[in-house]
């Protein structure tokens, strides 16, 4: 390059240093999470989401984003960590459980909001339709109340001459009234009678357990909860201890201790999650984002459980489970 050229490339360069330097930092997109329990619970199922926008191309603090709220299990905390999320303004807001997708709702009718996890959001008034969710909500659904009757029905295969089952559940719950008619009709089909217990904490947890030792109850079904699955270390050792034939709505609970659980992979919805907030943040609007049901469900069996507590699993059922923990 001779001294002439030079003279006319160095303004060029230093015209577009100047211009690169004025031009603003692309702005990354802002995510709102609400989650009702806490970090450590959630651990795996934020992992899940996590990768999940990792192969998407979304990561934290480099092209997106995220502003996490977390209840603690404490369910009056959720309407303000809502209003929270909301006054920051982000470009979508995603949570798990019908209360927290509850008071997002309440809060705004534009921010699109991504249901992570939520058992019925027609039965409880979250959208109109499965196929036309309307307005600003769309997501996942575990479909919790029509899986009660199923795992009822494998309880009873287990212990067919249990007539007397508890069911573990949340009145403060929006759709805890729905999944336990489902259960209660099955129950009645059948001749068994189902007491249910109803538990919102710690203390009414301990109440609910000793209801059951004092009425000599042999059978458990656990209600889908966040809560429950919060505190399902304690669940299991009562339960355990009680020598209870115990179903559970996931395999977290049979992964640690828990006797049989039936319903769809959790950790894969959240990961699923990822999908929904990748359309959104390129434009879809949920209101044309059908509602996502699982199309597979997982039945697991604790055989180390079984052994503990001293029941014996039918061979036809336990040719039935999807994945068997010895």
């Amino acid at each position: 390059m001779n001294r002439k050229s030079a003279w006319l490339v160095t303004p060029l360069l230093i015209a577009c240093i100047h211009l690169a330097e004025a031009q603003p930092s692309r702005k990354l997109a802002k995510i709102g999470v609400l989650f009702p329990g806490s970090p450590t619970a959630y651990s795996q199922r934020t992992e899940a989401f996590l990768q999940g926008m990792k192969e998407l191309g979304y990561v934290d603090g480099k092209t997106v984003s995220v502003e996490w709220r977390w209840a603690g299990d404490k369910i009056q905390r959720i309407p303000d960590l809502a209003a929270e999320l909301v006054n920051l303004s982000p470009d979508i807001i995603i949570a798990n459980g019908t209360p927290a997708i509850k008071a997002l709702k309440e809060q705004t009718q534009t921010i699109p909001i991504l249901m992570a996890v939520v058992g019925d959001p027609v039965g409880t008034g979250l959208v109109q339709s499965l196929a036309r969710p309307g307005g600003n909500i769309t997501g996942l659904s575990i479909v919790a109340p029509s899986l009660s009757g199923k795992r009822l029905e494998l309880l009873r295969e287990i212990v067919p001459d249990a007539f007397s089952v508890a069911a573990l559940g949340n009145p403060n719950t929006p759709v805890y009234r729905i999944e336990l008619q489902e259960t209660q009709a099955l129950a009645r089909s059948a001749g068994v009678e189902l007491h249910a217990m109803e538990t919102t904490d710690a203390k009414s947890l301990n109440e609910a357990f000793a209801t059951i030792k004092r009425r000599r109850i042999r059978a458990l079904i656990v209600l889908t909860e966040p809560f429950f699955f919060s505190m399902r270390s304690r669940i299991l050792e009562e339960a355990t201890k009680l020598r209870l034939a115990a179903m559970y709505f996931g395999s977290e609970f049979t992964d640690v201790g828990g006797l049989m659980s039936y319903g769809p992979n959790m950790n894969e919805l959240f990961r699923r999650a990822a999908t929904y907030v990748d359309k959104i943040l390129k434009g879809a609007k949920p209101a044309d984002l059908p509602v996502e049901q699982p199309t597979k469900f997982e039945f697991v069996i604790n055989l180390k459980t079984a052994k503990q507590i001293g029941l014996t699993i039918p061979p036809n059922v336990l040719a039935r489970a999807d994945r068997v923990i010895k």
